[in-house]
């Protein structure tokens, strides 16, 4: 395939590349293109959650997405600035209920729960929202923690 120009908002900003391949992964673009490294890759299946990223504020496995599907769309990674009021909350319910350990996996635990709660807002159930999360894997067992950070944000104010 030609490379064509791909345009997206990523975390505020509008990028346009010029060159990216049909079959180039949205999880390279943003570590390889853009040098956002926060967005981990675990283990190229989708089966892992550590690639999460949110598009158009819906959380997306960013290793099984073309670029080129996201095309015009926004992006927010984890390295988005406190401007995202919503991806700021669940980093700072992160940090409170010590849910860091290791740190690989936490990026894509942050902003799959940032779109959970885009979504369903902090009136979803609590099974709804963990059950939502049952595509992140931890590799720490630290699931007791992330737990924890969910149950701060649904106590939340909105």
């Amino acid at each position: 395939m030609t490379p064509r120009p791909l345009r997206l908002n990523v975390n505020g900003t509008a990028e346009e590349i010029p060159d990216v391949p049909g079959p180039e992964r949205l999880l390279d673009t943003l570590r390889w293109r853009l040098k956002l490294k926060g967005t981990k890759e675990g283990c190229r299946t989708g089966d892992c959650g550590a690639c999460t990223v949110l598009v158009d504020g819906r959380s997306c496995l960013s290793c099984l997405t073309l670029a080129h599907e996201v095309d015009g769309s926004t992006v927010t990674t984890i390295e988005v600035g406190a401007e995202e009021v919503l991806v700021a909350r669940v980093r700072a319910a992160f940090d409170t209920a010590g849910a860091l350990q290791c740190g690989y996996c936490t990026p894509g635990f942050v902003m799959a729960v940032a779109g959970l709660l885009g979504e369903r807002g902090t009136a979803a159930p609590r099974e709804e929202l963990l059950e939502g999360l049952g595509g992140n894997l931890c590799r720490c067992t630290g699931y007791a923690a992330i737990v924890r950070a969910v149950d701060l944000l649904r106590t939340e104010v909105p």
